[in-house]
């Protein structure tokens, strides 16, 4: 009897030691990309309480006890992706869904149907064509609209927000006819009849200011339903790219009731002027993993959907147009000495090389005179590649930059009609700044937001042709997911907390079907996301 009870006491003994240390996720026989300093890769990985707690090799499984493990077959997982410049809104009712569509008859026919669903009177808006995805290779312009709802007033806005066009009846109601005067800053064109055709750059205000207001509830629904869409995309962190003063409230709201199905988000906010900086009662960095205050956001010029980015030279066969500023040199010096004295972060659009001179010698200013500590300051966009000394100055001032790689994809056409030689060639540089000493991230500006897309024309730098373009301005594949990783981390003051996978980090991170370090830079475009893990939670599984 003594014997048994010996032997089941050593049985006992055995099972708790191999039962091994409770935790709650567990990925293993996997390429574990954790894109730490060393860039270093291990077979698997412990997850508990939200956080990684350790990453090595095959004997992880025996030495951990996981509420669910999971078989990775060699796949790579890696952080997830932080875009440091996106724009995420909800939805109303009259607005048509003008992605994922090939031609203005397309167009048209979606704006047919939802003319019958409102009825006629109600105004139509919508976002998202190209004329670069069309097959007539041209935009949709006034009569195109005026066919499709004779009797609504529409205006729907280009992919990028720099551009719209409008119908008739929209123009009508706007009081803009051929004989209005262009709008500071902006364009109304016309053909070469002198009339209207319909498209405004940078000043669609003008119309799209009649259009009624949305409401809270009609808008809720698809605003969340778009932040869970950049999980399917392995996106876990975002720095929203700008909202009103009075939006951010919205913004706490969501997170609030869904912040635990949702990626986590930094918000930057457009200040209209310096007292409205001086008003607002939260600054950079108020918040918390979840979601936070981002920084100050103001648009300094425009952009190439228009075209309208501020350029040094002239445009691409032209004589004197060299885009538009959206406020003045006095303007743009009061917002910025304002708000880095009150101790935000600056983060501006800047997309022409003129308009990123002004924006730099203005940050530089400030920071002349009132010195701060890491300030983290910085441009989104830097699409015409400024003069070295600019470069050099951002470097020496610690200016990043969040740029979008993308671009040279998406907008291929827009550049190629604008631009020329080394303007076109280093447009959205990458490289070059780097080589400068300038930190770069990288993010999506939504065009498109997928990060394959990204990821993709940093390290091949094709356009949409398969044309290069500036081939010495690509990342390797290692830079460029460091860039859409932890490099976006490092823009939120959060580099100790996110971005990798060592031990103690955030357990953010993603599964993706094909591996991106050894694939064929030409199947990038291809690869899925297959699982998409926040907070320890999974909360994408495809399939």
């Amino acid at each position: 009897m003594r014997l048994l009870k010996i032997l089941a006491l050593l049985s006992l003994t055995n099972l708790a030691c191999t039962q091994g240390e409770p935790v709650d996720l567990l990925f293993h026989n996997g390429k574990i990309v954790t894109v730490d300093d060393d860039f270093s890769i291990h077979e698997a990985i412990a997850v508990r309480d939200g956080k990684v707690l350790a990453v090595g090799g095959a004997e992880l499984v025996n030495s951990y006890d996981a509420t669910r493990v999971v078989d990775l077959g060699g796949k790579l997982l890696m952080p997830g992706f932080n875009d440091t410049h996106i724009h995420i809104r909800g939805r109303a009712r009259r607005a048509v869904v003008l992605t994922d569509l090939e031609s203005i008859e397309e167009i048209k026919r979606r704006v047919r149907a939802k003319a019958e669903e409102l009825g006629a009177g109600e105004w139509i808006t919508g976002y998202g064509w190209s004329e670069d995805e069309l097959d007539e290779g041209r935009r949709p312009l006034r009569w195109d609209l005026d066919e499709a709802a004779p009797d609504n007033p529409v205006i729907l806005t280009r992919a990028g927000g720099h551009s719209a066009v409008a119908n008739s009846m929209a123009l009508e109601l706007a009081d803009v006819t051929a004989e209005t005067p262009q709008p500071e800053g902006g364009v109304i064109e016309h053909d070469n009849n002198g009339e209207l055709n319909g498209v405004i750059r940078e000043r669609q205000r003008i119309v799209s200011r009649l259009v009624p207001d949305a409401t809270p509830e009609e808008l809720r629904e698809t605003f969340v339903q778009s932040l869970r869409d950049l999980l399917p995309l392995g996106i876990t962190s975002i720095i929203q790219a700008g909202v009103r003063p009075d939006a951010f409230g919205e913004w706490e709201s969501v997170y609030e009731e869904f912040g635990e199905e949702l990626p986590r988000a930094a918000v930057q906010v457009r200040f209209p002027d310096a007292e409205s900086v001086r008003a607002f009662p939260k600054k950079t960095g108020d918040g918390d993993a979840r979601l936070r205050v981002g920084a100050v956001k103001v648009s300094v010029d425009g952009g190439f959907t228009g075209p309208a980015a501020y350029t040094l030279d002239p445009y691409k066969g032209e004589e004197s147009y060299r885009g538009t500023l959206n406020l003045s040199e006095e303007e743009l010096r009061d917002i910025v000495t304002t708000a880095h004295g009150l101790g935000w972060q600056l983060g501006f659009h800047a997309i022409g090389d003129a308009a990123i001179v002004l924006t730099v010698a203005a940050f530089t200013d400030a920071i002349d005179a009132q010195p701060r500590d890491d300030h983290r300051h910085f441009l989104n966009h830097f699409t015409v590649m400024p003069p070295d000394e600019t470069m050099q100055q951002m470097a020496e001032y610690d200016i990043f930059i969040a740029q979008q790689p993308n671009f040279t994809y998406t907008l291929e056409g827009r550049y190629a009609a604008n631009l020329e030689d080394a303007r076109l060639a280093h447009n959205n540089a990458l490289r070059s700044p780097m080589d400068h000493g300038v930190f770069v991230a990288l993010g999506s500006d939504i065009l498109p937001i997928g990060p394959m897309v990204g990821i993709y024309a940093a390290v091949t730098r094709k356009g949409m042709s398969g044309k290069v373009y500036g081939a010495e301005e690509k990342l390797t594949m290692e830079e460029a997911i460091r860039g859409y990783t932890a490099y976006g981390a490092y823009f939120t003051w959060e580099e100790d907390t996110k971005g990798t996978l060592a031990p103690g980090m955030l357990a953010d991170m993603i599964v993706l079907s094909e591996d991106l370090l050894t694939i064929d830079p030409e199947k990038i475009l291809d690869v899925q996301v297959e699982m998409t893990v926040v907070d320890g939670k999974v909360l994408f599984e495809r399939n």
